[in-house]
């Protein structure tokens, strides 16, 4: 201790973080999110429309191959209740249930482009965050506030502003050859999708986020290997393989990859609806890429829409959300695997 300290003083503690940083940090990542599955849009779209290439259960299996490999072996070297198998004696079941919810939610929202229009995904898609608002009131306790949901609507209408944006620019929407088919996987889809991240929300904040992107990749991959071979066994084996197919399939697997490995930092810190408010710019920017790759018609109300969202998800994000964390540790045998 130094000579003119006094030891009946406690040591000051340090300023925390400054909030409005950490948000502004948030706000940040969830824009490159919307950049990553603006890059799985794009590189799928190369591979359906430019070179034929029509397997999304083989993309799902590069992808989930890929986060196996990353984050699975690293589970191998815990020892005690956190090792492997430890944990997967215990929680297999349920980590199980978590990849088929997310693989099917993949897969459902790829199919149901073959039955209803673009508008229809688009629009319908934001359901997730009304679903993962109510899953996350329900089981993790969490409160919203009044403008939680007056934010959410602001980012909503800046996904009507783009969807008005496609129409008026008379952009492509496809072919509904079954809309209420369509429709309705576009539903299942973001229903599950909301499933998909609640859980993860719980997970990141109760357990880890290396055990979560371990066993998703784990039970991910053997789930959407045995769906390729069961229903898209013809179409692999059809692919003229080439360099620019492997580079595509290789872009949309590392575009997918920082996605599941960043999702997680920005459900830990807002929470698994304004993880999803964030992603709806993805539409905008995938437009604006469309712009430049497909010979899109520019709007300017592409770019009121981008300010909407980004103006919803600031707004959010201004105002804490209460009990989620703390509850969820309190209440832990709510969505426990013996609950599900």
């Amino acid at each position: 201790m130094p000579p003119d300290a006094d030891p009946g003083r406690s040591e000051v503690s340090r300023p925390g973080p400054n909030p409005w940083r950490r948000r502004l940090g948030t706000l940040a990542l969830g824009q490159v999110l919307a950049a990553l599955v603006c890059g799985t849009a794009v590189s799928s779209q190369y591979l359906s429309s430019g070179l034929g290439v029509d397997a999304p259960l083989l993309q799902s299996v590069l992808h989930y191959g890929l986060l196996a490999v990353s984050y699975t072996p690293a589970m191998f070297c815990r020892t005690g209740p956190g090792g492997v198998y430890q944990m997967g004696r215990r929680r297999w079941l349920q980590y199980f249930l978590l990849g088929l919810v997310d693989v099917e939610a993949n897969y459902a929202v790829v199919k149901a482009y073959q039955y209803t229009t673009l508008t229809s995904v688009q629009l319908l898609d934001c359901f997730v965050i009304p679903v993962a608002m109510f899953l996350s009131r329900w089981l993790l306790k969490t409160r919203y506030r009044l403008v939680h949901y007056a934010a959410v609507a602001v980012g909503l209408l800046g996904v009507g502003a783009m969807v008005g944006a496609d129409l008026l620019a008379g952009r492509d929407q496809g072919y509904a050859s079954d809309a209420l088919l369509g429709d309705g996987l576009v539903l299942v889809s973001a229903s599950l999708y909301a499933v998909s991240n609640v859980w993860q929300e719980y997970t990141v904040k109760n357990r880890s986020r290396l055990e979560f992107l371990g066993m998703l990749g784990l039970f991910g991959a053997v789930i959407s290997g045995v769906q390729m071979l069961l229903l898209e066994l013809h179409q692999v084996s059809a692919i003229g393989w080439s360099w620019p197919i492997a580079a595509l399939l290789g872009a949309f697997a590392c575009c997918m990859l920082g996605l599941y490995s960043l999702m997680p930092v920005v459900v830990k810190e807002s929470g698994a609806a304004a993880a999803n408010l964030s992603m709806l710019s993805a539409d905008v920017f995938a437009v604006f890429c469309g712009i430049f790759l497909f010979g899109y018609q520019f709007s300017g109300l592409y770019v009121v829409s981008l300010l909407l969202i980004l103006a919803g998800f600031v707004a959010f994000n201004a105002v804490e959300l209460d009990g989620g964390r703390a509850h969820a540790q309190e209440d832990q045998r709510v969505i426990d695997c013996t609950a599900l």
